[in-house]
Parts: structure tokens; C-alpha cells; sequence
């Protein structure tokens, strides 16, 4: 796949700097990535030329995660969900259509349901959010070596679309940074605490969500069970599903169906 379309820019934001890459024209699309420590605005990569192809599509690093800057507290949902209007704000758009996969479909629903107005259609992509549990692979996180990264790429990501190798080696290189691991056990601390889960579970806000909502889930989805999608599903008004038959990270391991399922929802959402 051609990248050269695809520029990775920077902006610096109250906490610093921030990456993000970005291509194409028209309507603003704004993907927002999971937890994984070593991930970014990069997981979209196998999404991102297809899309631009039709909308103007931003993939920033959340605050905490990738090459920019980090904050020495821990991150709360809040805080993130504010970082998405203040790089809204930074770069002059006013609204957006919000793809969010994992935690980045919390946080788009959170930001969809305190800010309407910034967003003119939510998907939510294997979601987190719906569960108050908490996850053990936040409670005893461990750094990953090389392979186990190497491993989780090889399983999770159509090898048609990106280089394995260069994609592994690009994500270990990311979790070495100074202060990388500091900072990412400063968000789990937060994301796995039972009360912070419980304060911030979208199942009370998702009926009073207004954007249009399109939910993509891996009909095997381990991380989040096909259950909690179709929950989800149930609680948004006017929403729309679809079921990939595929794990949790769908963007990556189905990307041609999931990138015509989006542009055909906005698509549609635009023209109405």
C-alpha cells in the first residue's frame, strides 16, 4: 500500500505536543485508536488512504500515547475526551464525523454525549464502556518484548495492506521512549479503577446520545463480547450495526469491509 498521501503532522496543545497524521479533502473524519500501549494514530494506517479518498481524515496520537508529548498525572476519561475538542479546536473544525475503536469509541461516545455539537456522526468500533469489570490485562500489564508485539501485529492485521515487520519494529521502538511506561501505567491506574469505570459506563448516557451512530463488532470479538455490541446497539437511539467476522480489531484485521461500511454510512448521513 502507498503511504505517500498520507502526512504525519504535529500541534502543540496545553500538554505539549501532538502527532497526528492526516490526508484527503472534504468532510472531517477523525479516527480515534484503543489503549494498546504501543499504539497511535498509526493503527490506522490500513484505513486511512481509502477513507481520504472521500473525507479528510485526522489520526492523532491520544494525549499519552505515541512520539508527543506526556503529562505526569493520571489520565482521566475526561481529559481525553476534552483532548479530542481541544485538537478540534486547534485545527478550526467545528464538528466532525468520530470513528472510535476500543477505548477510542469510549471516548467518542463520551465526547458525543457532553458535545453534540462536535460531532455529526459517531462509530463506535468494538467499544469499550459497557462493562464496569475490570480487565486483567490492565491489572497485571507487563512491557511486551519485541515478538509478543510482533505477534499481536502478525494476528490482528491484514498482512495485504501493511508491512508486518516495519509495523512491529516501528511499535517496540515507541514503548523504549523515556517516561513511556511511566506514563501508560499512570492511565491504567485510572481506566481499571472500579469507580472511575463505574463513573464514567456509557450505559446511562448511550439513550440520550443525539449523532447519528453506526457499531462495528467482531463477531469473535474476545476483548469485548458481541454482547456488549449489541447492547450498545439496543441503547442508541436510530443506530445502525454491522458484524464482521472477525476479532476485536476490525479496522485492521477486515480492513476493505470495515472502510466501506464507514464511507457508506457518512455517505448516507450525508446526503440525508
Amino acid at each position: 500500500m502507498d503511504f505517500s498521501s498520507v502526512k504525519e503532522n504535529q500541534l502543540t496543545l496545553s500538554h505539549g505536543t501532538t502527532y497526528y497524521l492526516e490526508a484527503g479533502q472534504g468532510e472531517p473524519v477523525i479516527l480515534l485508536h484503543g489503549v494498546g500501549f504501543w499504539t497511535g494514530g498509526d493503527y490506522w494506517l490500513a484505513n486511512i488512504e481509502e477513507l481520504s479518498r472521500h473525507f479528510h481524515v485526522y489520526a492523532p496520537d491520544f494525549v499519552g500515547w505515541g512520539m508527543g508529548d506526556r503529562l505526569p498525572v493520571e489520565y482521566s476519561f475526561a481529559y481525553l475526551a476534552d483532548f479530542v475538542r481541544e485538537f478540534q479546536d486547534a485545527l478550526g473544525i467545528s464538528s466532525a464525523h468520530i470513528v472510535g475503536h476500543s477505548m477510542g469509541g469510549w471516548v467518542a461516545s463520551l465526547l458525543g454525549y457532553e458535545s453534540p455539537d462536535r460531532v455529526r456522526t459517531l462509530t463506535l468500533v468494538g467499544a469499550g464502556g459497557m462493562s464496569t469489570r475490570t480487565l486483567s490485562a490492565m491489572t497485571a500489564f507487563t512491557p511486551p518484548t519485541h515478538d509478543d508485539i510482533l505477534q499481536h501485529v502478525l494476528q490482528t492485521t491484514n498482512g495485504e495492506n501493511l508491512d508486518i515487520t516495519e509495523t512491529a519494529q516501528r511499535w517496540y521502538e515507541r514503548t523504549l521512549l523515556p517516561g513511556a511506561l511511566e506514563a501508560y501505567q499512570k492511565i491504567l491506574n485510572h481506566m481499571n479503577n472500579p469507580l472511575n469505570r463505574a463513573r464514567y459506563n456509557l450505559q446511562r448516557r448511550l439513550p440520550f446520545l443525539k449523532p447519528p451512530a453506526l457499531i462495528i463488532w467482531g463477531s469473535e470479538d474476545k476483548a469485548n463480547d458481541l454482547s456488549m455490541g449489541e447492547l450498545m446497539h439496543s441503547l442508541i437511539p436510530h443506530s445502525e450495526m454491522t458484524v464482521l467476522p472477525c476479532g476485536h480489531y476490525c479496522p485492521s484485521e477486515m480492513p476493505r469491509e470495515f472502510n466501506a461500511r464507514v464511507i457508506q454510512f457518512i455517505q448516507k448521513h450525508l446526503e440525508s
